[in-house]
């Protein structure tokens, strides 16, 4: 029962959830270079319709997954960030300083050398954003690697950190990732969004109602040019969480999480990550790796958000502000900074936003893939060198 146990909780965890994550990438890896490649192109870009009473959406399937099981995606990303500015890690200035600056940092340094490297070149400073990013399932997945060799204050840091980067990259996508906009299609979200506000404050605690106003919303969104998934955080934002005396799975938001999280682990990630990752390596070389685009990405990723973190929590460490993670070590601390380096998902996300053209979705996946196995490794390999942590009594 003890092995089952740990078994559940082990396939519940951001840990685990790394594992369908790299298997879908490396399937479709593996396809893209295979004879199969026409067939999965022409089925990830075959129309897909939905109709209702004449009212209905036409879309391939790639942005039927791009646009809305990443919506889901987003919908739990919301409830986490919502559960730890309530009640979590984020609602403790003393402990969320020193995240929020590494995760500053974080951003600002792989953007601006992404930047440096696309100078001059209108189309491509587009992607800007798309190393500015970190993967919390295969960061914190290569942290589970490594056991007791990296304490348990350092694995909340990066979690935390990676928190405030999803919530950085949804600020981004909002602002700067919007085509032209619908007014119609506007007002009709913000309906959405009062009906939202209405349900929460008069107490209504069934998810049900959330979820239908939900997709209508989303509809709305979608519509409207800003982008879809967007419409997930904010439906999170309105989903009842507090519940005085009642366990979590009594609590409307938790409950959803708890809900949700299985399926994002084992189904939407890997979904999006067979949709998006797949690359044909016969038309590479090791030129391709120094365009700018990827070269950018791969550079941003590597060596920016090492820097970046670095820069951010260290000056923050040095001046005093706040105290090095119990039981790290400098060391330690830019292991790391190196592992939010890996910016799989929402690096590939952003980079679907980004760009359209299909050689340059090819730059991004090669730039992203490079950059996050990179840091991976490195991470790792700095990380795998320090003693096991000494079990306390």
């Amino acid at each position: 029962m003890l092995r089952f146990n740990r078994l559940k909780a082990f396939i519940g965890s951001d840990a685990a959830s790394a594992l369908p994550l790299l298997g879908a990438a490396i399937l479709a890896l593996v396809l893209a270079n295979s004879p199969l490649a026409g067939a999965i192109h022409d089925l990830l870009h075959g129309k897909l319709t939905v109709d209702y009473g004449g009212i209905g959406l036409s879309k391939p399937l790639l942005l039927w997954i791009n646009d809305g099981l990443m919506a889901v995606f987003f919908l739990l990303v919301g409830l986490e960030i919502k559960r730890e500015v309530v009640e979590g890690s984020l609602s403790r200035p003393s402990q969320v300083a020193l995240p929020i600056a590494g995760a500053a940092g974080g951003m600002i340094v792989p953007a601006a050398i992404y930047v440096a490297f696309n100078w001059g070149n209108g189309e491509t400073l587009r992607g800007w954003a798309i190393p500015a990013a970190t993967d919390i399932a295969f960061s914190l997945g290569v942290l589970a690697a490594l056991g007791s060799r990296v304490p348990l204050t350092l694995k909340v840091f990066l979690t935390t950190l990676a928190i405030v980067d999803d919530l950085g990259a949804i600020v981004i996508i909002a602002i700067f990732y919007t085509s032209a906009l619908s007014l119609q299609a506007l007002a009709l979200a913000a309906l959405c969004i009062a009906g939202l506000a209405i349900l929460n404050r008069a107490g209504v605690r069934r998810i049900g109602p959330y979820l239908l106003i939900g997709v209508v919303l989303w509809v709305s969104v979608l519509k409207s040019g800003v982008h879809a998934t967007l419409a997930g955080v904010v439906l999170a934002m309105f989903i009842p969480l507090k519940s005085a005396g009642e366990p979590d799975e009594a609590r409307p938001a938790i409950h959803l999480e708890h809900v949700l999280k299985p399926w994002s682990a084992w189904f939407i990630m890997p979904v999006f990550a067979f949709a998006n990752a797949g690359l044909s390596l016969g038309d590479l070389s090791l030129a391709s790796l120094f365009e700018p685009v990827p070269l950018g990405i791969t550079a941003g990723l590597f060596v920016g958000k090492q820097v970046g973190i670095m820069l951010g929590a260290g000056l923050l460490i040095g001046l005093g502000f706040a105290a090095m993670p119990a039981g790290g070590s400098w060391r330690q601390l830019y292991g790391v900074s190196i592992l939010g380096g890996i910016g799989f998902t929402m690096s590939l996300f952003i980079g679907t936003l980004a760009f359209t053209d299909a050689s340059q979705e090819s730059q991004v996946r090669l730039g992203v893939l490079a950059g996050s196995l990179i840091s991976a490794v490195v991470g790792y390999l700095v990380l795998s060198l320090m003693p096991p942590e000494k079990r306390r009594p």
